[in-house]
């Protein structure tokens, strides 16, 4: 799972973009001046914060980007861990009014996504493991800072009403992350089925799955490019022997150290993998930019302790590294909309010193 709410360490623990940035702060929204650091207006503009209580992020667009599906484990809204709701975001108040869950309230819900024509979801739950939400790891005692892959998560369909419509996995294991093709045809995941955390794509049907990466360490967070033909992705791939020792003895308890990942980038079909970024610590969530050329993506490389984390962007070459928001604590899981002109993400931003993670929509300026 491309979880947020584990990577806030608990808080105890030239791109050819680039917008003129001719506007002041006066001509802007008053959303701009209060959210935005005058250096992040380079980039966007007239943002808008769409949820505001507990921790809410993977905010994905609808085909004809008028709805955002997301989890959130709002207590609010009746959650005791991650589920599925969506939102009209233009329209919707969502600090008055609830969003419709679509999820079951069962277990743990993880990395919704829109199938074609707007009808229907595909989602990852473990709701087959058990009605309660599994648990979250306890602080282990070596200090070491970990991510929980609960073998009961399978990838499931359901409609605008909540209903389940098809259960597209079934092998034993981890099975989560599913993000679609812009082209409607395939759908990427991450699986234990081989013993490793694998990407594999798959028919809308759950048919024709086919295997991706097949190189020891956690490969995930997989996005298509606009055209389909490439995949972006995060992986943590260990190296030393010490490294391949910690990693596999972490995977036995199921688990995973999410403290050491970078950027790949491939064919669809897997070839042609390529490692993008070589910065150190967390670089994660990445998502092409609409030219199909740049990823922008989260990370806390140049930070000594952990956090903040904000967003970047590069070229598909490895050139260009800039630096897009400027926040203190936690921005992550940047999405373009469809047609270019926003940006979803997530932000600690405006939290009033809660640990809340909300998210916010802005206006995309950055070319």
């Amino acid at each position: 799972m491309r979880y947020l709410f584990f990577f806030i360490p608990l808080i105890i623990m030239s791109c050819q973009g680039g917008g003129s940035g001719k506007e002041s702060v006066e001509a802007r929204s008053k959303s701009d001046s209060l959210l935005l650091h005058p250096e992040e207006m380079k980039y966007l503009k007239n943002i808008k914060q769409i949820t505001f209580g507990g921790n809410n992020a993977e905010a994905y667009w609808s085909f004809d980007d008028q709805y955002l599906v997301f989890q959130s484990d709002y207590a609010g809204w009746g959650s005791s861990c991650d589920q599925i709701f969506y939102t009209d975001w233009q329209n919707d108040d969502l600090s008055e009014t609830a969003p419709k869950r679509l999820s079951t309230g069962m277990g743990r819900t993880t990395c919704s996504y829109f199938l074609p024509g707007n009808q229907s979801i595909v989602y990852g739950s473990t709701h087959l493991g058990g009605e309660d939400c599994p648990p979250v790891p306890e602080r282990r005692t070596d200090g070491k800072y970990v991510w929980p892959i609960y073998e009961s998560f399978d990838i499931f369909t359901a409609d605008m009403e909540g209903n389940l419509l098809q259960q597209l996995t079934d092998t034993p294991g981890y099975d989560a992350e599913a993000t679609v093709s812009p082209k409607g045809d395939r759908m990427v995941f991450t699986s234990m089925r081989t013993g490793d955390l694998e990407l594999f794509t798959m028919n809308m049907d759950g048919s024709n799955v086919r295997q991706i990466t097949d190189e020891l360490g956690y490969d995930g967070g997989a996005f298509f490019s606009p055209d389909g033909s490439k995949l972006i992705f995060r992986s943590s791939r260990p190296k030393t022997e010490k490294e391949i020792d910690e990693y596999k003895a972490l995977l036995k308890e199921g688990l995973v150290k999410p403290t050491d990942m970078e950027l790949y980038i491939c064919n669809a079909d897997g070839s042609d993998l390529r490692k993008l970024t070589d910065l150190g610590q967390a670089n994660w969530a990445p998502f092409f930019h609409p030219s199909g050329e740049k990823i922008i993506f989260a990370s806390n490389h140049q930070t000594e302790r952990g956090f903040p984390f904000n967003l970047y962007m590069i070229n598909i070459d490895g050139t260009g590294l800039t630096r897009i928001t400027r926040d203190e604590t936690f921005d992550a899981f940047p999405v373009f909309s469809n047609d270019g002109k926003y940006l979803v993400f997530s932000s600690n931003r405006n939290n009033g010193g809660t640990r809340d993670t909300n998210i916010f929509v802005a206006e995309w300026i950055g070319g």
